[in-house]
């Protein structure tokens, strides 16, 4: 990851500060960060993407020996601990994991969500600013979720892998979610460089990528992981197929609304093969996972809800949704 950013608190200073300072193992100690005073803020979910980063594409001029040193993994340790309690609590009660996948089946007339809003009164720059948001994730499609791949088995795990394979475009490399998403992000005068963006993506965006890492990375959590994909699959082709009409109407071409015309087919398929082929045959195979799956089911709603409430209130009050405005682009396409 090349794109300039800073720190926003002691945290993310922390963390910049260790592992910008050379290899590991020179003797440095890390200065304690203080108590954890807001898991949901700028500064705590900064650092902790930066750590899940050294397990990703890392960071510019970080030596790589540092995504498994003890004592970053300490600090990370504290911050996951912190970000999982907070959800926990704020996603409590959960649900069981059937009455949780109604609830994601069923769209209510009354539903109101970022998708609705770009479909029905967004501006250009509401969605130049929703591709931005979203680019942290998009552009390293299904990463986080490749973790689950060797912690589960049998019947669940083929087909968590097919369905994975269309991820990244089932053999053909320019069908892949994440080059589709770059073009997209091209059509609209945007830059599709990896973490290009970074420094204007708020917490709430962040926090979205995070919890996928999150379960991803730790085999105790591997319910959690299953129910977060789940609800991921299940709720995205009727958002894709909004969100592709919005990109339609604001002049976006065959590149700029692919992505999301290739999500409203694909996830349909995913939808049924996530929950018959994926949660059921878990369930079936390891009952025990069966409120895991659920917290991640309930933790999914919950941080899609939280972003969703950022986007609509900064919008409906005339202000950016990003951290700061984004620039202009420097080159004019039909879409932007």
């Amino acid at each position: 990851m090349t794109a300039p950013f800073g720190p926003r608190g002691p945290l993310s200073a922390a963390v910049l500060g260790l592992v910008t300072a050379g290899p590991p193992g020179a003797g440095r100690l890390l200065a304690p960060p203080g108590p954890f005073t807001d898991p949901w803020g700028e500064d705590h979910q900064l650092a902790l993407y930066l750590c899940y980063e050294l397990h990703d594409r890392g960071l510019a001029g970080v030596h790589p020996g540092w995504e498994w040193e003890p004592e970053l993994l300490l600090l990370r340790r504290a911050l996951e601990r912190s970000f999982l309690a907070a959800v926990r609590a704020e996603a409590e009660p959960v649900p069981p994991v059937p009455d949780a996948l109604d609830r994601l089946l069923t769209e209510s007339p009354d539903d109101t969500g970022p998708s609705h809003f770009l479909r029905d009164e967004g501006e250009l720059r509401h969605v130049r600013e929703y591709l931005v948001h979203r680019s942290v994730y998009h552009l390293k499609e299904a990463d986080p979720q490749v973790w689950m791949l060797p912690r589960i088995h049998g019947p669940a795990q083929a087909v968590l892998m097919a369905i994975l394979y269309d991820e990244y475009g089932a053999g053909r490399p320019e069908r892949a979610h994440a080059g589709l998403y770059a073009r997209m992000m091209t059509a609209f005068g945007l830059d599709p460089g990896y973490a290009h963006y970074l420094d204007l993506v708020p917490a709430p965006a962040l926090a979205l990528v995070n919890l996928m890492t999150l379960f991803g990375l730790h085999r105790a959590l591997r319910g959690a992981a299953v129910g977060q994909f789940a609800a991921l699959e299940i709720t995205s082709p009727p958002g894709a197929a909004r969100l592709a009409a919005a990109l339609e109407r604001l002049g976006g071409g065959p590149d700029g609304t692919l992505f999301y015309r290739e999500h409203v087919e694909a996830d349909a398929v995913h939808e049924q093969l996530v929950r018959h082929g994926v949660v059921e045959r878990l369930i079936a195979d390891e009952p025990g996972l069966a409120p895991d799956i659920a917290f991640g089911l309930a933790a999914s709603e919950l941080v899609d809800g939280r972003f969703a409430d950022h986007l609509l209130g900064r919008w409906r009050a005339g202000r950016t949704s990003l951290r700061s405005p984004l620039p202009e682009p420097a080159v004019r396409t039909p879409a932007a």
